[in-house]
């Protein structure tokens, strides 16, 4: 198994972390978006990243590389076992790839000079959710799940990007930090993501 990654890809992040969480034996391939090798072209032309890669398999979408791993190495699992459950789970991923990482990428593809208005949409926006990031230990989940991984790479962008998400009683940092301060969440980091933030000591 391949999972095909640009560096400091969020999306492909998400999804080395879930290899990570499973501790999933796989090869990590980083490579440049702008100059991809001809064996990802070859194996998937669009050029999405991040790729997966197992046998003749081809997988080309972060979420659905993530929901992939969860079913082919059920432990532990990161979804929740009964449908109702799974499918508010999918849910909820959905909402916050519709609503929070269109920003993220506005950021990103702008740079910091005319991303203002997305930095304050997603910062305003993420604060909005706070009392969702105290209810549980986890996103609407005692148990961590695929929706921490899908949350935690925007997280960990956002003071790289300069966006403060603190509040008096520091439930989205303190989130945060329990992501941030798992094993696989430090082992998922590639170089450049390392120099983005610091983890929690």
């Amino acid at each position: 198994m391949t999972l095909f990654s640009p560096p400091d890809c969020p999306m492909s992040h998400a999804a080395r972390l879930v290899l990570h969480e499973k501790a999933i034996v796989s090869e990590i391939e980083y490579y440049d978006p702008d100059n991809p090798p001809e064996e990802l072209l070859e194996l998937n032309p669009t050029g999405i990243s991040p790729t997966l890669v197992e046998r003749d398999l081809v997988l080309y979408d972060s979420r659905i590389i993530m929901e992939y791993l969860d079913e082919r190495f059920p432990h532990p699992p990161l979804h929740q076992m009964d449908p109702v459950s799974r499918a508010n789970a999918r849910m909820i991923i959905k909402r916050i790839d519709q609503d929070w990482y269109p920003l993220l990428d506005d950021i990103l593809i702008s740079g910091d000079k005319k991303s203002g208005r997305a930095k304050k949409l997603l910062r305003e926006s993420l604060l909005a959710a706070t009392p969702i990031f105290t209810d549980r230990p986890f996103f609407m989940s005692e148990e961590f799940s695929l929706i921490d991984c899908a949350i935690a790479p925007l997280l960990w962008r956002l003071p790289a990007l300069g966006i403060d998400v603190s509040t008096p009683n520091n439930a989205i940092t303190h989130y945060a930090q329990r992501i941030f301060n798992r094993p696989a969440f430090k082992s998922s980091l590639s170089e450049d993501e390392k120099e983005m933030a610091e983890l929690p000591k």
